[in-house]
């Protein structure tokens, strides 16, 4: 896929309908510097947006994807079957803002029950000190790894590990 050629595309398809950058991004929910990355070819828009857009310009996503007008209205099956992959796609995003609200609610535990072994008057020994330190490292950890979550650089770490041990994997 040309995402430059996707890109002009969209640009043209933009242009056809008489909307500005702006106006389209209003109607998608999507920043007007976004449109732009998407006409440029530098960013590609996500599937649900893209089956939004291929219903707003009336045209195939087949067309929107391969950046020129080919055939009639994409069939029932395909816009189906489409249209159930952006749900997985959404319920996919939505387990990860359950595990980064995880993420959170055991950092906020971890540094309220810090806060209370610091304020009550506890011997210091080998456990009080291994629990205030857990109980400090533990949240900064896991809000840690929210971030990474929130972010979407664990998807990235993930997809280079992956080709780490594939490579590995070729080379035994």
């Amino acid at each position: 896929m040309d995402q430059i050629k996707t890109g002009k595309f969209l640009q043209t398809l933009r242009k056809e309908k008489g909307f500005t950058q702006e106006q389209l991004s209003e109607r998608l929910g999507v920043t007007r510097r976004t449109v732009s990355r998407w006409e440029t070819g530098n960013n590609m828009p996500d599937l649900d947006i893209l089956i939004e857009l291929s219903d707003l310009y009336e045209v195939d996503l087949r067309e929107i994807l391969n950046g020129e007008r080919k055939s009639d209205m994409m069939n029932k099956d395909t816009r189906e079957t489409l249209l159930m992959a952006a749900d997985y796609k959404n319920e996919s995003e939505k387990r990860r803002a359950r595990i980064v609200c995880i993420y959170f609610v055991l950092g906020i535990v971890g540094l309220t029950v810090n806060f209370i072994l610091n304020e009550i008057s506890v011997p210091d020994n080998f456990l009080t000190g291994f629990l205030k330190g857990f109980t400090f490292g533990m949240p900064l950890a896991t809000m840690g790894m929210g971030l990474l979550y929130t972010t979407g650089r664990m998807e990235k770490i993930r997809e280079f590990k992956e080709k780490v041990i594939l490579k590995k994997g070729d080379e035994a």
